[in-house]
């Protein structure tokens, strides 16, 4: 069986990019502190895959304050929920054909 791995998105090869991307497809929105607490990571680590999520147009940040302390929320957008499918289903096809 050969597997099309054209829908494969190396910007999810990362392991803290997947698992950022998978806490807001199926959340409206997450915000930095907590996105922090619940993947374990550092500020920097958390930030710059943030960076490269926003910069490719997968996530949408929205800056606010709360009780006058800055609140960064993040946002899947369409083209991150439809890359972060594609890409799960390009990671079935590699299982699948492995079995």
């Amino acid at each position: 069986m050969k597997v099309d791995l054209s829908l494969y998105d190396k910007l999810l090869e990362n392991r803290i990019r997947l698992q950022i991307m998978s806490v807001l497809v199926v959340n409206e929105a997450y915000d930095y502190n907590s996105l922090k607490e619940l993947l374990d990571v550092t500020d920097g680590n958390l930030a710059s895959n943030l960076k490269a999520l926003e910069k490719a147009g997968y996530i949408e940040v929205h800056k606010t304050f709360v009780d006058r302390k800055p609140n960064t929320r993040y946002k899947c957008t369409l083209l991150g929920t439809n890359s972060f499918k594609n890409h799960l289903n390009a990671l079935e096809q590699i299982i699948k054909s492995s079995q």
